[in-house]
This record gives C-alpha cells, structure tokens and sequence, in this order.
C-alpha cells in the first residue's frame, strides 16, 4: 500500500453538497523525499522508505546525516517505508500529498492519546454506579469479583482490569478524502485519527 507521511492539524467539520454537516480531520501530509528504495537483489524485498519534516543537523547522527545525503536531502524526523508503490520512484524524488485524489478511501495509522492509569469504568466500560458488575454493590467504581475459588485458584490471563490506557499503535481504516488542498499539502478526510495535534500519521491506499 503506498502512501505518505503527515501531520494531525486539529479537528472541524465541513459542509457537503446536500447542506450535511460532516466532521473532519486536516492532515499535513508531506512534501515527503524519497530517502532510499528497496529492491529484491538487495534488500529481498521493495519498499520506498519516505522521510519527512525537516530537522536541525546537530540533532541528526552522523550515519543519519550520510544516510539522507545520499538523497540530497536534510535530515528528517519521520521515516517510514511503504509498500505498492508504483515503478519509477527513484531516490530522492518529493511526493506530495497530490498522491491522493479526492473521493477516494485511504487508511491513516498513528499512536493514540496515552491517557495514563485508569479504572475499569473508563477503561473497559463496567457499569459502575447502579449497574452491578462481577458481583460489585456497594462500591462505586470498583471493578468486583476477579477471580474464582479454590479452583482455579488464580486469576486467569486477560481480565480486564485497570491499567494504563492509550498510547497504542492504532489504524483506521476507510475514511474518504473530502478535500486535497495542494497548495497547503493539506489532506482532509472524514472522521477521526488518532493522536495528539501535531502527532506523526501514516495514510495508506
């Protein structure tokens, strides 16, 4: 699946022709830089490894430094390697957010809002108040009973209780693209995606 690298702008919400009023997200997506492809005599496989978003040298390693050289670009703080790409992608040609059309659908993946130590209310959606669960009654929150008797005598892999929450890898799938804005490398579809403003997305077709 080929794509590009972006950016989470924010959130709004954008009207269609029918007056419909449809919650969006805008991306920044690329310019991204070829920084090295993959081919089946070298690697044992083809890929396109894209970089993006510029970065100071002095926060670069030397290998990273020699590493975009070879692309004629500066060091970058995303890389990512697609798949699917189309032939003649040479290294360090710029992709832009061109790449995708409008109307199409594409699958954008990043790391969700870590969220830090939560309950089981939160967490995993229990009852809590008024609605009893696992054999809880008087307790507002609590997640009840975990476990059996003597047998099994432990408490059995995967139950869900509290534990820290969010910052997972997580992709959507299938969200359209509502608008393409080249002039802004701007990318806007319907929907959601994960993370934080300004986090690192994946969009994939």
């Amino acid at each position: 699946m080929s794509g590009l690298i972006g950016k989470k702008i924010g959130m709004t919400s954008i009207f269609d022709e029918n007056g419909k009023n449809i919650p969006c997200t805008v991306i920044e997506a690329g310019p991204c830089v070829v920084t090295q492809v993959r081919t089946n005599d070298v690697d044992g496989y083809e890929a396109v490894q894209l970089g993006f978003d510029d970065k100071a040298d002095k926060n670069a390693s030397k290998a990273a430094l020699g590493h975009f050289k070879k692309a004629g670009t500066v060091a970058k703080r995303k890389v990512v390697e697609f798949k699917g790409f189309e032939e003649g992608v040479k290294l360090g040609d710029t992709i832009t957010v061109e790449h995708f059309a409008e109307g199409e659908f594409v699958d954008v993946s990043g790391t969700s809002k870590g969220k830090g130590f939560q309950g089981v209310v939160k967490r995993h959606g229990f009852g809590g108040v008024g609605q009893a669960t696992h054999g809880q009654h008087n307790r507002l929150r609590a997640p009840g009973s975990i476990g059996a008797a003597s047998y099994p005598a432990r408490v059995f892999k995967g139950m869900r209780m509290a534990g820290r929450m969010g910052g997972d890898k997580v992709k959507v799938q299938n969200l359209r693209v509502l608008k393409v804005v080249p002039e802004k490398n701007l990318l806007v579809v319907k929907g959601c995606v994960p993370g934080h403003k300004n986090a690192y997305v994946t969009i994939q077709k």
